[in-house]
């Protein structure tokens, strides 16, 4: 069976068109292009990895495990953002464990501070759930945010994504303290029943 983690890239129709964003499988050569607003402080507040450096950004950027995951927004033909959808397992127990394998993604997505206001996010992450559901078949998704990271968290309500969880101080930010986060998910069924309605 092909290893989960190679089924996003692998998908035919590469690069997708939004109504306004073309989202395709990022590159090495998108490093620096990504670099332009990942390095701004309004970019960084609340995700993974905060960088100074454009060499440590690179190597990190380029790391084959990350561009696996990793695909790119364009619009009008300027990177305005990112996005990661990693393929994995359901917990399960061992018995079944081998129905469980390869059938959720947890998604993440980072925005040009300049690209913002207008709704791409929001177009982004419909594409996202469209891309877990109907093309890679999958049953779940979810995705995490701090709990004051409120544009996030509207963004997952705004596309039916549900709060599963509230985690209270139980992420720790880079400023040294304990913060409440959330985690929010949606199912196949789910999805399926907001493209019906």
């Amino acid at each position: 069976m092909e290893p989960p983690h190679s089924r996003l890239h692998s998908l035919p129709g590469w690069p997708r068109a939004t109504e306004r964003l073309v989202l395709r499988p990022a590159a090495a050569s998108d490093a620096e292009a990504t670099w332009a607003y990942r390095r701004l402080p309004e970019s960084s507040r609340w995700v993974t990895s905060a960088w100074n450096d454009l060499p440590d950004y690179r190597h990190s950027f380029t790391d084959p495990a990350h561009l696996r995951d990793r695909l790119v927004m364009e619009s009008a033909g300027t990177v305005v953002g990112e996005a990661v959808v990693r393929l994995g397992d359901a917990w399960s127990q061992r018995e079944v464990a081998h129905l469980a394998a390869g059938t959720e993604a947890e998604l993440g997505w980072s925005l040009d501070p300049a690209a913002g206001g207008r709704g791409l996010a929001t177009e982004a992450v419909s594409f996202l759930l469209r891309l877990c559901f109907a093309d890679l078949g999958l049953r779940r998704v979810h995705a995490r945010c701090f709990a004051a990271n409120e544009p996030s968290w509207r963004l997952m309500e705004r596309v039916g994504m549900r709060r599963e969880s509230h985690l209270v101080a139980g992420a720790l930010h880079r400023d040294g303290t304990w913060k409440d986060g959330y985690v929010y998910a949606m199912l196949a069924d789910q999805w399926r029943a907001t493209q019906n309605a």
